[in-house]
């Protein structure tokens, strides 16, 4: 075998890398919510919100307060870095989208309550975080809108020249306090878990992580420039 062909990577990957990161990372949070060992610091202040909520509007489900609490932040990051691009709004759809994908996949698991099983619930938990932490370290290479919880990070470390791996971990952090204040103050208490606290320490080296296994076997250009220089 050819070493030089062996060792090539795989091109045109910026398309595809968008689509799986929204369908993987709606399909983590889904497997973490049936868990019901706490959700990541990211997705836990949408979901106590929406356990708050929907007591008072049934229809508030948890993908809705996903990305109605997106669009907070994304009102905060401008405040922050005193700019707003264009690129922004569509962020705010891709979170849209990914609200929708969450409870589809919910559905399609049985819906939000969680497995009966503690050894189901463990394993959910696992698989669900390391797909997200996947998903998000796909989301970081490609140039088509992000998340807003992963535009929030990257656009802090680029604004003021900072490491993204060290900002995505402060980020978690303070995801995490916030899930923590929302929890005792609205009183509910199945957003938050042993699984938040492990996930918040461990997220950020796990994307490193991932995004260097990506790094090594995809080049993230763009199969279709014209589409994608559009929603640049």
């Amino acid at each position: 075998m050819n070493p030089a062909k062996s060792s090539k990577k795989i091109s045109g990957m910026n398309e595809f890398a968008w689509v799986a990161a929204v369908i993987l990372c709606a399909f983590g949070v889904a497997l973490c919510t049936k868990a019901s060992l706490g959700l990541s610091m990211v997705a836990a202040p949408g979901y106590i919100i929406h356990l708050f909520m929907r007591d008072i509007f049934p229809w508030y489900s948890q993908g809705t307060s996903e990305y109605i609490w997106q669009g907070v932040q994304l009102v905060l990051l401008c405040c922050l870095i005193r700019r707003f691009r264009p690129k922004f709004l569509l962020c705010f759809v891709t979170a849209v989208i990914s609200g929708y994908m969450i409870d589809f996949w919910l559905f399609c698991l049985g819906g939000g309550d969680a497995y009966a099983a503690l050894p189901a619930r463990i394993f959910a938990f696992a698989g669900g975080s390391l797909i997200i932490a996947f998903a998000i370290a796909l989301f970081f290479r490609t140039d088509l809108p992000l998340q807003v919880c992963e535009l929030v990070p990257s656009e802090i470390a680029r604004t003021f020249n900072l490491d993204l791996s060290r900002v995505k971990l402060g980020y978690d952090i303070l995801m995490l306090t916030i899930s923590v204040v929302l929890t005792f103050t609205l009183k509910r208490y199945n957003g938050i878990g042993i699984g938040t606290v492990i996930v918040t320490f461990v997220n950020a080296p796990l994307i490193s992580l991932f995004g260097k296994f990506l790094d090594r076997c995809f080049v993230f250009d763009a199969r279709f420039p014209k589409f994608t220089d559009k929603l640049k």
